[in-house]
């Protein structure tokens, strides 16, 4: 049922907004040099890799790491890239990822390939089994603001829970959250 729901959904969502989604890169490819989409290597279920669309809120040769790990991250954003990542319209692409299945809408955010410490965790807590989603239960408990450890207790949590009623919980407060621009680092 849970796949079917992202697909009937992530299939709409991907019709209403794709006006929007055009607009946001064609802002991107006028205000920076390089690729519109930014194709970021990504953990997920059962830790393997995929390659998860982006529209590009970086610079060109920003290094490969999670944002709280570069020395100057606002030094390293496109010019649109900060109102990008506030209004989550980065993430707009994503939907391609759940159409083809290496997503969810809901699941615990899919980690870079590099951010070992996270994907130790969850494996240890068992939520390596999940399809990770383009929100989760730690995004909107804290999204950018929380310690890896953290993160990880509240997706094994979400493991724990997981039900039909509780992922549509999660993306009711995903767009509020996305509306009000909590907790999104830059």
């Amino acid at each position: 049922m849970k796949r079917a729901f992202d697909l009937c959904l992530a299939t709409v969502l991907a019709v209403v907004l794709l006006g929007l989604a055009l607009l946001v890169a064609l802002a991107v490819k006028l205000t920076s040099r390089g690729p519109v989409i930014y194709w970021s290597e990504r953990v997920g279920r059962h830790n393997s890799r995929f390659m998860m669309p982006k529209f590009r809120s970086m610079r060109a040769g920003t290094p490969v790491v999670a944002t709280h790990l570069l020395t100057n991250a606002d030094a390293c954003l496109t010019p649109i890239g900060s109102l990008l990542r506030r209004s989550s319209l980065d993430e707009l692409p994503q939907l391609w990822s759940v159409l083809v299945g290496d997503m969810s809408l809901v699941g615990p955010r899919p980690a870079l390939f590099n951010q070992e410490d996270l994907i130790a965790l969850r494996t240890a807590r068992g939520v390596h089994v999940l399809r990770p989603g383009l929100t989760g239960w730690a995004q909107v408990n804290g999204r950018d603001d929380l310690p890896v450890s953290e993160k990880a207790g509240l997706d094994a949590e979400y493991l724990r829970r997981r039900s039909f009623w509780l992922d549509l919980r999660i993306l009711c407060m995903t767009a509020a959250k996305v509306v009000r621009g909590a907790g999104v680092a830059h």
